[in-house]
């Protein structure tokens, strides 16, 4: 990689003596990248200093959600998602109540490859023993959603798949009432309510609203019920200092529909045979921040966040091929399974930004530091009721698996922009890491016998490195970026699944790189575009092989999990916005009609994997070990297009869009033929259409219209394993929403 760095340090510097060959005396201001107006400005990026963070050099996306045509009722990510190049998308259900995706080919499984935050804070489970994001803040209380790529692992956290941060709507005007209604029905029982109140005076600034969705569902036994609360306040102490406090809480309960097999999949994807299986996460998130601004050139800012939250399951979670009916020996449904999890979390995290002038240019560095420590209980394998409503009441006096997980955080960051040149910066960063993980708690029952975890802690000090180039060319730049990441071992990896299995005590952390190149900007005023080339290597991916006990062929085998090899992601991203109207330079009053494109093309495979199965019985046991090197990555489509045209005039507009996305493997061998309980096979390829539109009248009413799945295209995203219902999760048929608003 050293070679990939010298090169594109090579060629900014090479670019950079060619003008000042042309004697350019002009000095090149930085201006804000954005995206052309087609609505109104929908993607922009980040500049290179925003607060107390550096940006230079980094691929990044910043979503206006109130400027785009998209169902925001149910937070429909392949619209939401749909201007950022290469994010793939798992959709279990309709309700909207969780968002699941990845970048470059990275596991979409509740974003847990990207370090989630909302208001650059944490709002996941565990960052490291267990990242998956149960929550989402409703998306019409989400101003913009800011992605930063594989660099934010420096300043952000070590994720592969780098930052994504939910930014909330405030007041911003100078009004000390505002209010805001946006309501919502569509097909399938759906109903949604959105309402907000907020204000701005010189001391005081305040926000809070209130979201409840409901419905149906399209699949049969899909019902939910969604609640939302924030509350924000802010108080500037005086120009330079401000303090400000916020809590988030989020409740729901989700039918779960469950897996198909591809048979019942082929012959009616809307059914159901799971209608008592309930999903629910409880969720309250809490800040208080404080910014202060030193004098011109110091700034810092300080967080304090924690987290109290919980995820409760209970169902019926045998195979697709076998129905949840009445068991003739008990003369009674099964008894369900409970498995709940309890999150406690609290975190601290300090953010400066110094600027200095150095050989008469100015610089900026970014640094800071963060502690955090979380913890999860978790109780599993409960015999709960054999009722059909949602109940985690259990009829036993203990659950078999009840474990205990905790999590401590130390960090430390810096990244420093120099300025070489007017045109040409270099940002290169570092960040330290000390984790520590323990375990311990009860594994299983034997009869009476608890079969305990032995208690373990894993300490590590990790050290990640990078450098990110951009060089500005008037209204466009080349940026490339190199950053070293990691994924810490995760609990799962550390829990063995049955006491027979053995965890190498050895056992790392997955690590490797991200690096890309690329070229965005604007031409005139109808063109903008972002190409980029990526290339992430994983390293130390964590996977099971077999072993002989006490390596004796004559004995019988255990599974041993350990670090068994690597994998590569490389591939072109795209981005381009046209603006037809204003090419041809059309008379205004015509109004614009933009198109976009938004392209990725992924090559994610296996460069080493060890593998192993077993034939025969003991004493005649054979192990036969082989690889996967050159196998596909699973949940990692090779493209993923969106296309899409916005007209919009005179406080009209309307979307159509397409989103194409390749066939998926969903194991690591690169099975083709589903099994029979449809938890492995390939996923086909498809293509699905969402149309929108929008009225604004009278300055504060609108009317928002939209059609899903325009086609009724029959696709799916996802295998389960487990829950949300082991078998293939369909993703929905055509549905229809009617909304109306009010701001005042």
């Amino acid at each position: 990689m050293q070679k990939f760095v010298l090169f594109v340090a090579f060629v900014f510097g090479f670019v950079d003596t060619i003008r000042a060959q042309q004697q350019d005396t002009t000095l090149v201001t930085t201006l804000k990248e954005v995206a052309i107006e087609g609505k109104r400005v929908v993607l922009e990026r980040l500049q290179e200093v925003e607060g107390t963070s550096l940006f230079s050099g980094k691929k990044n996306e910043v979503i206006k959600l109130a400027n785009m045509n998209a169902n925001l009722a149910t937070n429909n990510s392949r619209q939401i998602f749909s201007r950022v190049p290469g994010i793939s998308i798992w959709e279990n259900d309709g309700s909207g109540v969780q968002v699941s995706i990845g970048a470059r080919g990275l596991s979409p499984n509740r974003s847990w490859e990207f370090n989630t935050r909302q208001n650059g804070y944490d709002i996941s489970s565990d960052v490291f023993g267990y990242p998956e994001a149960y929550y989402n803040p409703p998306m019409e209380a989400v101003d913009k959603i800011q992605i930063v790529r594989g660099g934010a692992s420096l300043q952000y956290g070590s994720q592969f798949g780098g930052l994504l941060n939910y930014h909330l709507k405030r007041e911003t005007e100078n009004k000390p009432f505002t209010f805001q209604s946006q309501n919502t029905i569509g097909s399938y029982g759906m109903l949604s309510s959105f309402n907000a109140v907020g204000g701005n005076t010189s001391k005081w600034n305040y926000y809070a609203y209130n979201h409840y969705r409901k419905g149906n569902g399209w699949r049969a036994h899909g019902q939910y019920e969604v609640r939302n609360t924030h509350a924000f306040v802010q108080y500037k102490i005086n120009a330079q200092n401000s303090i400000s406090a916020e809590y988030t809480n989020m409740d729901y309960e989700l039918q779960q529909s469950g897996g198909l097999t591809d048979a019942q999949f082929a012959s009616n994807h809307q059914q159901s045979f799971r209608k008592r299986n309930w999903f629910s996460t409880p969720w309250n998130v809490g800040a208080i921040n404080f910014d202060r601004k030193v004098n011109e050139n110091l700034s810092f800012n300080v967080k304090v966040f924690g987290l109290i939250g919980e995820r409760n399951s209970i169902g019926f979670i045998a195979p697709a091929t076998i129905n949840d009916t009445i068991n003739t020996t008990l003369k009674d449904f099964n008894n369900r399974q409970v498995d709940r999890d309890f999150y406690k979390n609290i975190g601290s995290e300090f953010r400066g930004l110094y600027s200095y002038n150095l050989l008469n240019k100015k610089h900026n560095l970014a640094f800071g530091a963060r502690v955090y420590q979380a913890n999860t209980k978790r109780k599993q394998r409960g015999s709960g009721d054999t009722g059909f409503d949602y109940n985690t009441t259990i009829i036993t006096n203990k659950y078999p698996t009840a474990l205990d997980f905790t999590t401590n955080n130390f960090a430390l960051f810096a990244e420093n922009q120099f300025k070489i040149t007017d045109h040409f910066s270099i940002t290169p960063g570092i960040r330290y890491e000390n984790i520590v993980s323990d375990i311990k708690g009860r594994l299983s029952v034997s009869g009476t016998t608890d079969v305990n975890a032995t208690p373990s802690s894993i300490k590590r000090n990790v050290i990640l490195g990078g450098v990110g180039m951009e060089y500005k060319l008037k209204n466009n730049n080349i940026y490339a970026n190199f950053s070293q990441a990691f994924r810490p071992v995760l609990f799962s990896d550390i829990t063995p699944p049955a006491t027979t299995d053995v965890i190498d005590v050895n056992l790392k952390d997955a690590n490797g790189f991200n690096a890309d190149v690329g070229f965005r900007g604007s031409l005139s005023n109808f063109l903008t575009f972002d190409i980029s080339a990526f290339y992430i290597q994983y390293n130390d991916r964590i996977g099971t092989i077999r072993k002989f006990i006490d390596n004796d062929p004559t004995k019988a085998t255990y599974q041993f999990r350990t670090n068994l090899g690597k994998s590569s992601n490389k591939g072109v991203e795209a981005y381009v916005d046209f603006n037809l109207f204003k090419a041809v330079k059309l008379n205004p009053k015509a109004g614009n009609l933009s198109l976009f494109a938004s392209l990725a093309f992924i090559n994610a495979t296996y460069d080493d994997f060890k593998t192993s199965s077993i034939s025969g019985t003991a004493p005649s046991i054979i192990i036969k070990e082989d690889n996967l090197k050159g196998k596909k990555v699973e949940n990692a489509p090779s493209q993923i297009h969106n296309i899409g045209v916005t007209y919009s005039n005179n406080g009209f507009s309307t979307s159509l869009q397409t989103r194409i996305t390749s066939e998926v493997f969903t194991d690591a061998t690169n099975t083709e033929v589903a099994n029979t309980t449809a938890t492995i096979g390939k996923i086909d390829g498809y293509q699905v259409y969402d149309l929108s539109a929008e009225y604004v009248f009278l300055k504060h009413y609108n009317i928002r219209v939209s059609i899903n799945n325009l086609t009724d295209t029959k696709y799916a995203t996802r295998r389960a394993g487990g829950y949300p219902g082991p078998g293939l999760l369909p993703g929905e048929g055509r549905t229809f929403n009617l909304g109306i608003g009010i701001k005042l």
